[in-house]
């Protein structure tokens, strides 16, 4: 039996007017709820009733249709309700088109204002105002380790992280010229040059290169000079209409870079959290090695350990670790307890929503 295509597409068309209804029902209820918080003085964002929807929506029967696709939908979907309950506004590292900012479209969706911030501290001092909701600012890749400034910015503010996003990095060689031999510079924030030596030592050995304060910027300066290139992500080329030269460009197919969500409002407890922490510690022997026997007899996992300077004195230190658990976990507040009596100072960086690792592509 041979199926008209025209009735086919008449029914697809039927289930999309049905969607749009149910959507716009849950969008009327989602004004009704915010409408409820306001009333009663409640946070109007709430992570990890966010991330319960999320997960559980995830865990539905869904096939063929991918469940990494229907989380997206839904991201999107919870991005334009949000919106409805109150203006939100994101600030991040900008400019636009760079991975900060494909990380924050990644978490927050597209219905919210995203407004981009020259430096990490301008995003704390937004956040800090109440110009921002929240903040994302990088913290970590996987090859080329933390982001220092952000580090000490987070020592010198008040502001708690709410979220981290995982993002894959795949690098993009952008350029007007239309061959190799063409391009004589290629510009790149230290970062995506560094994790890029490989490719540009085989592929451009006569080329110099120049750093910038960000791949967005090395996309301007590609496309004043025909005889340059940059650096940047695939978004950076549709934005900027610059011809890609050539994809995945990264040394490392496994690159991803680690994001923060700073902010005022306490996320809630989830599923699946993890906690990051600071303290100092006295100058003696074995007193980290003191720290990290508490964290083990407590059957805590520790994931990340960085330390930086305090700047308060020489050779002084303090160390950011990342736990799994919520601080409101009985070990976790065993630990804390433990550590308030051992350690100078002790301070919760925040408890938040552990984000799974992606998977490549």
């Amino acid at each position: 039996m041979t199926e008209d295509l025209g009735n086919l597409r008449n029914s697809i068309d039927e289930i999309d007017t049905r969607i749009v209804g149910l959507l716009r029902d849950r969008a009327a209820i989602a004004a009704r709820v915010g409408d409820y918080k306001k009333a009663r003085a409640l946070p109007f964002h709430v992570v990890s009733r966010e991330r319960e929807i999320l997960d559980r929506i995830t865990e539905l029967e869904s096939a063929p249709f991918p469940k990494e696709s229907i989380r997206t939908i839904f991201r999107e979907i919870l991005s334009a309700c949000l919106s409805l309950e109150e203006p939100v506004v994101i600030s991040y590292m900008g400019p636009p088109a760079t991975y900060t900012h494909q990380a924050a479209l990644k978490h927050f969706g597209h219905s919210l204002k995203h407004v981009p911030a020259a430096t990490v501290r301008e995003v704390f001092r937004a956040v800090e105002s109440g110009e921002a909701l929240y903040g994302v600012v990088p913290i970590e890749n996987s090859t080329e380790g933390m982001v220092n400034n952000t580090l000490d910015t987070l020592v010198e503010s008040d502001l708690r992280i709410c979220g981290e996003i995982i993002l894959p990095i795949h690098h993009c060689l952008l350029t007007r010229a239309t061959s190799a031999k063409e391009i004589r510079t290629v510009y790149a924030h230290p970062q995506a040059l560094a994790q890029c030596r490989i490719y540009l030592s085989n592929a451009l050995p006569d080329a110099s290169t120049g750093e910038t304060t960000s791949n967005t910027k090395a996309v301007e300066m590609a496309l004043e000079d025909p005889h340059s290139a940059a650096i940047a992500g695939e978004m950076a080329a549709e934005v900027y209409n610059i011809p890609i030269f050539s994809r995945h460009i990264e040394d490392f197919p496994d690159n991803q870079t680690r994001f923060l969500v700073i902010g005022t409002i306490d996320p809630g407890k989830t599923r699946k959290d993890q906690t990051s922490i600071m303290v100092s510690i006295l100058d003696r022997v074995g007193a980290l090695s003191e720290i990290l026997s508490l964290i083990a007899t407590e059957g805590i996992n520790l994931t990340r350990l960085e330390s930086r300077p305090s700047r308060k004195k020489a050779w002084d230190y303090i160390f950011f670790m990342d736990i799994e658990g919520h601080q409101a976990d009985e070990n976790i507040r065993q630990l804390l307890t433990k550590l308030q009596t051992l350690c100078p100072y002790v301070r919760i960086l925040g408890s938040y929503p552990l984000q799974d690792k992606p998977s490549q592509t």
